[in-house]
């Protein structure tokens, strides 16, 4: 992976992770727990009379199960995951076909959860990790800039790129196959693809893209609020109840995020929460803390999240080997496109979409997938960095 190469003399197992980067993890996941406290306290007392209700199901169902998969992560050495990873998708997407089961239940109008007794999670949030790995054990084990290799490993990129966006578009949970496939493409642009592979993935995505925002009314009335001419030349009888909706959540988050100016009003202070904001703990999380917090404060929680992103670019160029590369790619890549698409769309630069804010949102599955993740990168920061 000519992109990445760097002179190295020797091989340097054994040498202590990069405790900066784990603190930087678990500083954000603290603030999360602050955070969430206040947009759900509310909520919480009105619907479970307990204020701490979210808090609660986020340390039960997503930290502490995140904490085990962050020790796994680490303990095991990272290589191992290379042998195992394409099992791992396998299972994956085993998994996704179970929620059109009646294994699986829907919410919202989504079937994006299995159930099994009191325990329930999302297998399209696994993808972060199996999609990755496998991707990362195969444009390492070949070249894909040699010509008999490159058709062939774009073929099986956009083969399985496809199966997986299938799975998780019918779901439906389109955003969650933008963040997925997208890194995946981060990853095959950097192990060396062509720039006409790239071009052509580039435009097919587009395509899909385009094509489901046409066919499927929910999917353009999201973008309703933004270009409101083009919807309604394209779909005249879209639900009006629907675009309003969307404006209206739009609208009060960029409320929230003025209110709150250059200082915040406070922390716990937000009224935008008690019953404007839909889901104030999950989708527009990042409204609330800009509310409390104000510019300043959301500007640090970005800049958090620019270093933290940073740090794993940096291990990027570290790294001795590269699937270790491709690994920390892909992770840190669905890190940053998830944080810019929740921060984005709470700000109206991209339409609600429905995107965690990594660490901080509401969400078991999402919270325990990102730290096992992590505990990974933390593995490799030890064992194959410079």
């Amino acid at each position: 992976m000519n992109i990445f190469k760097k002179i190295t003399s020797s091989s340097s197992f054994g040498h202590r992770p990069d405790y900066f980067l784990i603190g930087i993890v678990f500083f954000i996941v603290l603030c999360g727990f602050l955070f969430l406290t206040s947009a759900s306290s509310d909520i919480g007392k009105m619907q479970y009379n307990n204020s701490y209700y979210f808090l609660e199901g986020q340390v039960l169902k997503g930290f502490l199960p995140g904490i085990i998969g962050f020790f796994v992560g680490y303990f095991i050495y990272y290589r191992r995951w290379k042998k195992v990873a394409p099992y791992l998708l396998l299972i994956n997407i085993f998994l996704m076909v179970l929620v059109f089961t009646p294994l699986g239940y829907a919410a919202n109008g989504s079937s994006r959860w299995l159930h099994f007794g009191t325990f329930s999670f999302q297998p399209s949030e696994l993808l972060k990790i199996t999609f990755i790995l496998y991707l990362a054990s195969l444009f390492s084990s070949m070249n894909v800039k040699r010509m008999k290799q490159t058709w062939r490993a774009y073929w099986l990129f956009l083969s399985v790129s496809c199966l997986v966006g299938v799975l998780i578009i019918i779901q439906p949970a389109t955003t969650m196959a933008v963040i997925v496939i997208g890194s995946g493409a981060v990853m095959y642009f950097f192990s060396g693809a062509s720039f006409k592979h790239i071009a052509l993935t580039i435009g097919f995505a587009i395509t899909v893209i385009a094509s489901l925002a046409i066919v499927t009314p929910y999917r353009l009335i999201r973008i309703a609020p933004f270009w409101n001419d083009v919807v309604g030349s394209i779909s005249p009888s879209l639900e009006i109840k629907g675009v309003q909706a969307d404006q209206f959540h739009l609208d009060q988050s960029l409320i929230s995020i003025g209110t709150g100016g250059l200082w915040g009003v406070g922390y716990g202070r937000s009224t935008s929460k008690y019953s404007i904001l839909p889901e104030p703990m999950g989708d527009s999380i990042f409204s609330v803390i800009a509310e409390e917090f104000g510019f300043v404060g959301s500007f640090a929680l970005i800049a958090t999240y620019a270093v933290l992103v940073w740090r794993m670019t940096d291990l990027v160029f570290k790294s001795h080997d590269d699937f270790a590369r491709l690994t920390i790619l892909g992770f840190s890549s669905v890190i940053a496109i998830e944080a810019i698409i929740h921060i984005a769309s709470n700000s109206g630069f991209l339409p609600f979409t429905g995107v965690p804010l990594p660490f901080i949102s509401y969400g078991g599955t999402a919270l325990a997938v990102t730290l096992t993740m992590m505990g990974i990168v933390a593995n490799i920061s030890k064992h194959s960095s410079a």
